[in-house]
């Protein structure tokens, strides 16, 4: 085993309904596999097979529940050795159990099939052990990885801190300076925007945001850049209708697409051109595609050479699930990036375009 989790407690929990159902999925399906088997013995009637399954679906319950209010403390021990101790616990629950199953039916009638008492003991014991290894040791490892996969996660989302370049600052605040003698209230109103974005670029590593923020807060990224690049950065947002302005979304996944558009799209061609941003939802699954101009492959590098697209992408595989899905390339001259995620419960906060 791998060393604890930070927070110390390294044995599976058991408690949750999930994994309870698989620890009895796995005592059932032991006893499928040994009424399949082909022995001397006579084949198994109904009755024996549900009092098979009965005993051991008791068996893996109480191991469970048992293992459950145990966690705990047993994470308290040196990884191995806790280790053993909850094998050891599972152990007596079934040698207990099983002798009282094996007394109990011997004492209420003489069944010539019933194995003698340490055979059913010693097997049932046994097998109680292995099970509870193996399904501890899976269940470890897939806690694991989930904990590794959520502080991969967290770790690009901190990262993306980095996304918004010192010299985007720099330039901003210069143009800003400019603006303060000619137009104070269109560069107060940069001030702010400015404010907005690295406020969240700071918060990116903690909590969620929603569809409506990352609009806003992209919304409020491409109008500082539209002051600083003037007629050279056209915008066409589409917004469709009943999109879920509610719903959870990682934080920044919009906006780092958007910088990359202007980035190494709009500045790197003389005559600029349209960001075209569409949102749509519909089928269940929400949909946010930014495509721009840009150089042919040949003629230029990878657009933001991947990062900040693999990063949203893990990030909202991590959110979502399998569903999610992001494809971006070249297409006829212009740069896409399509983003899709499943959409939950969410009643539209509001319909039709314009800011949420």
């Amino acid at each position: 085993m791998a060393a604890p989790v930070p927070d110390g407690i390294w044995l599976p929990d058991l408690c949750r309904l999930p994994r309870l159902l698989t620890m009895l999925g796995l005592a059932q399906l032991t006893v499928v596999l040994v009424m399949l088997v082909p022995i001397a013995t006579p084949p198994w009637d109904g009755a024996q097979f549900v009092s098979a399954s009965g005993y051991a679906l008791w068996l893996a319950l109480s191991v469970s529940v048992l293992l459950c209010a145990g966690r705990k403390r047993l994470s308290r021990l040196p990884m191995r050795l806790g280790a053993a101790a909850a094998l050891g616990l599972a152990l007596g629950v079934a040698v207990i159990a099983s002798a009282v199953v094996h007394g109990l039916f011997a004492s209420i009638a003489a069944d010539p099939a019933l194995p003698g008492f340490g055979r059913f003991v010693g097997g049932s014991a046994a097998a109680v052990a292995l099970l509870t290894a193996i399904a501890l040791r899976y269940f470890y490892v897939i806690d694991r990885w989930q904990a590794q996969v959520g502080a991969h996660a967290r770790a690009e989302a901190d990262a993306l801190q980095a996304r918004i370049r010192p010299h985007f600052l720099f330039n901003s605040m210069n143009m800003i300076a400019t603006l303060l003698r000619r137009d104070p209230e269109v560069a107060e109103r940069a001030v702010l925007d400015l404010s907005d974005l690295f406020r969240a670029a700071l918060g990116a590593g903690g909590g969620t945001s929603t569809l409506a923020d990352e609009v806003s807060l992209a919304e409020q990224y491409l109008s500082i850049e539209q002051l600083r690049l003037g007629d050279r950065l056209q915008l066409h947002w589409d917004k469709g209708d009943d999109l879920p302005w509610s719903m959870p979304m990682p934080r920044l996944v919009l906006q780092p697409l958007l910088e990359n558009a202007v980035l190494h799209g709009i500045s790197r061609l003389p005559e600029g051109g349209t960001i075209d941003v569409v949102l749509a939802a519909r089928d269940g699954v929400l949909e946010i595609a930014v495509s721009n101009p840009s150089l042919p492959p040949s003629d230029a590098p990878a657009q933001g050479a991947g990062h900040a697209q693999a990063s949203i992408a893990h990030r909202l595989g991590y959110a979502f699930g399998p569903r999610a899905s992001m494809r971006y390339g070249w297409n006829a001259g212009r740069y896409a990036c399509t983003i899709r995620v499943p959409v939950a419960d969410f009643a539209p906060a509001h319909t039709g375009s314009g800011r949420p």
